[in-house]
This record gives C-alpha cells, sequence and structure tokens, in this order.
C-alpha cells in the first residue's frame, strides 16, 4: 500500500528517522481506542542534537529546527505503530516545553516549528490544540521536547 504521507513527506526533502527507542521507563506510544498517545520526543538523530537553553546555548531558528526534528521522529513512532501515515485522522494535541532561560517568552515561536510542519505534511488534519512553555530544564538538557495526541482512522 502506498503512503501518501511519506510521499509528501519526500517532496519536501524529509524522511522519517529511525523509531527512537525511550530513555527511560516508558513506552513511545499507547493506543486507546482510535487515539494514540504519545511520549515526549526529543530533537536527537542519531549525531544531530539540539542541546542546551534557549536562547543563550540554542538560537530561537535552532530550536525551532529541533522542534522540526521531533515531529518527524514521532511519526516515525507512529507509522511503526499503525503500519501507515495515511491513517492518521487528526492531529489532535500538541504539547511543547522549550528548555528556557527565565527572561524568555518566544515559547510559542519555538514551538511553532512543530505546529507549522504538521500543518504543511497533513494540511486541515494537522491543525491542532497547543500548549508552548517554558521549563527550568529538559531531559538530556535538550532544547525541547514535544507530546502529541493522535487520532487515527478506525482499524
Amino acid at each position: 500500500m502506498s503512503d501518501s504521507i511519506v510521499e509528501k513527506l519526500a517532496t519536501l526533502g524529509l524522511s522519517l528517522p529511525a523509531v527512537p527507542a525511550p530513555v527511560a521507563a516508558y513506552v513511545n506510544c499507547v493506543r486507546s481506542g482510535n487515539l494514540l498517545f504519545l511520549s515526549g520526543g526529543l530533537p536527537i538523530d542519531g549525531e544531530r542534537k539540539v542541546i542546551g537553553k534557549v536562547p543563550t546555548d540554542v538560537s530561537i531558528e535552532q530550536a525551532q529546527e529541533g522542534a522540526r526534528m521531533i515531529i518527524l521522529n514521532r511519526l516515525a513512532v507512529i507509522k511503526d505503530t499503525i503500519g501507515s501515515l495515511d491513517k492518521v485522522k487528526q492531529i489532535v494535541s500538541l504539547g511543547g516545553f522549550v528548555n528556557s532561560e527565565p527572561d524568555f517568552f518566544g515559547h510559542p515561536q519555538v514551538v511553532n516549528g512543530a505546529s507549522e510542519l504538521l500543518v504543511e505534511i497533513f494540511g486541515e488534519k494537522g491543525k491542532h490544540s497547543r500548549t508552548a512553555l517554558g521549563a527550568a530544564a529538559l531531559p538530556l538538557n535538550v532544547a525541547v521536547e514535544i507530546n502529541l495526541i493522535v487520532e487515527i482512522e478506525n482499524s
């Protein structure tokens, strides 16, 4: 079966990474009915990592790229879980956490890297509710962490 979302990614010059292994005592994804609850993903893909505080160690643009990396690794988890990204009915909710200095208030701008990519990939199905928060620290000192809730088609 053709996966038109994967083809769409290719036209954008993007591809899915290997499914990342959880870094602690949790699973990447839990399915409940037609909802997938995806654990927080980190901007780590092999040697590529977006590490440090925004905006002192990591620029807003670098953090946005980290958010995009996370979306690709979360999509890899979805594809691994349900077999095809074409079964995504709606990106329901996105939670974004930014490792930031106390006087930084551009969390929404950073998380836009993820939100805009989801809309670019899925169109209307990519529009979602969202939270964008600052954090004093994140796991492995990453600049951003993102979790998702995704509705999928009946199977």
